[in-house]
């Protein structure tokens, strides 16, 4: 069968010699597209953090601190011993914005963000997510462009253009969640959401370290230039070699379409009816959306924050600050990818219950992270230290993508699309809120005191986190979750209860 227009009609014999062609698999493909696309996206985002630091005027800093209440200057061992931290000098930057306002720009990027998530999320279970997508990133690489003449416009324009590109990236994750849901074969479900859910973190690192090189060469405007330029000949790309389902593929073989079916119990896409009253009412989907909250809230805070973490209160110069703010994102990558293989090596063997292995994983990534980032917070001016911790902190957050990041696809391959769109609408609130927090607290002055807050308080966010999920959520797949009528049908058939065993065990 072969899929046009929400209908199916028999393949040829042409069309059948063609599905048996030999090649790379069709969702490698859409695999390393969706990795360069979360890469762009991510490295789009987390520029205006690293910019800022070059865009805004510094004050200058005398040598006289008290340690317990103040930014480290000279109280404080460079992490090698050629480095030398130098003082603050008067910045060259074209901006005169106090650090309330820095944190409304940043943060205004989530207030577009969150608004498109959940219609995002069912749009494309109805109508398609390759165009969503797609359109989703062009639209993000198109005002990233013109935001430099945004910001020398004023700080209302640079707000809007931060705002409409969060409207278009916003829709990118849902739509993703949709697509792997038809793509993804039941046991590589976590390794490949994982590689393209990767490059969220992978495209952060080369924007934090690119960034800081390219402010510092050939001035700030520049980051925005190339990183939407390279989104923009992406999209092409995307377009031209990305299906929306596996049977709609016209190069894709037989043995492929039934690795990706095999031991699933969802049909081919069809235009379904979302089982919304069911989804809204399980107490399942609200406590992963607190989960997804709370480590959103942890991410997003050095996401948006370290940079400024590391210039104002280690005072690393915006070279190392780029490299050092790059790191953590880069290790928290490898982790989550070797964790979601092991996890995917685990369900395979069918020893463990689906559950046992998310809620494993979650809980090591969790709590381990909220540790960490509490103790950064005692470690005065110790830089080694700090940053080790918070690259463990960021590390073995990764290992959350193997329990709650992967969740929505357990509990329902088929409205992974919607369940992504409400979890990750509500947790990127965190996304202005945190930048929002971290600039009321440190508006009285870059301390080390004011920002010991800021660190247990995401720890204590992180933790609660890890105990929600662990208590009150769930990875199985549920009775909604395979729902093809209509909203109003809220029992299974012996049958499906049957499929929703076989799965959690």
């Amino acid at each position: 069968m072969r899929e046009r227009d929400g209908s199916y009609f028999l393949l040829n014999s042409d069309t059948d010699i063609k599905k048996k062609k030999k090649g790379i698999p069709k969702r490698w493909i859409l695999m390393l597209l969706g990795f360069f696309g979360f890469f762009n996206v991510y490295a789009m985002r987390v520029n205006l953090s690293v910019a800022m630091v070059a865009m805004v005027k510094q004050p200058i800093v005398h040598e006289a601190f008290n340690s317990s209440s103040v930014a480290c200057i000279e109280l404080i061992k460079p992490i090698k011993k050629t480095d030398r931290l130098a003082h603050m000098p008067v910045s060259t930057g074209d901006f005169d914005w106090n650090t309330s306002t820095q944190s409304v720009i940043l943060g205004s990027f989530f207030y577009g963000y969150v608004l498109t998530q959940l219609p995002g999320g069912n749009i494309s279970e109805k109508y398609g997510a390759k165009w969503l997508f797609g359109i989703g990133v062009l639209i993000t690489s198109v005002f990233t462009i013109i935001t430099p003449f945004a910001a020398w416009w004023g700080v209302y324009p640079l707000i809007i253009v931060r705002i409409i590109e969060g409207l278009g990236e916003g829709v990118t994750f849902p739509a993703m969640s949709a697509l792997l849901g038809r793509w993804a074969p039941k046991n590589e479900r976590s390794l490949i959401t994982a590689v393209t859910g990767s490059g969220a973190a992978i495209g952060s690192v080369v924007s934090f370290g690119l960034s800081g090189l390219i402010c510092d060469s050939i001035g700030w405007p520049s980051v925005f230039y190339i990183f939407g330029i390279i989104g923009v000949i992406w999209t092409v790309f995307w377009l031209c070699l990305v299906y929306e389902t596996p049977e709609s593929h016209p190069s894709i073989t037989e043995k492929e379409i039934a690795e990706i079916r095999q031991g699933r119990d969802d049909k081919v896409w069809q235009r379904s009816a979302t089982p919304w009253k069911s989804i809204f009412s399980s107490r399942y989907v609200w406590a992963l959306t607190v989960t997804h909250f709370g480590l959103s809230w942890g991410f997003y805070t050095f996401l948006t924050e370290l940079p400024t973490y590391l210039a104002r209160i280690l005072h690393f110069d915006i070279r190392r600050n780029g490299a050092l703010s790059a790191l953590p994102h880069l290790v928290g990558a490898s982790f989550s990818i070797v964790a979601s293989i092991f996890a995917d090596k685990l369900r395979a063997t069918e020893r463990y219950k689906i559950n046992t292995i998310r809620k494993s994983f979650n809980c090591i990534g969790c709590f381990v992270p909220a540790l960490c980032v509490g103790l950064a917070g005692f470690m005065g001016c110790q830089p080694t230290i700090i940053v080790g911790l918070l690259i463990m902190m960021m590390g073995f957050s990764g290992l959350a993508h193997a329990g709650c990041g992967i969740t929505h696809m357990d509990m329902s391959p088929e409205f992974a699309g919607t369940l992504h769109g409400i979890t990750n609408g509500i947790a990127n609130i965190a996304g202005f809120l945190a930048p929002i927090f971290v600039g009321i607290i440190t508006e009285k002055g870059q301390t080390i005191e004011n920002w010991r807050i800021v660190f247990l308080t995401t720890s204590a966010v992180m933790a609660t986190s890890g105990f929600v999920y662990h208590f009150f959520c769930t990875a199985e797949l549920q009775p909604w979750g395979i729902d093809r009528t209509d909203d109003k049908t809220t029992n299974v058939d012996m049958s499906e209860m049957a499929l929703i065993a076989e799965d959690t065990s």
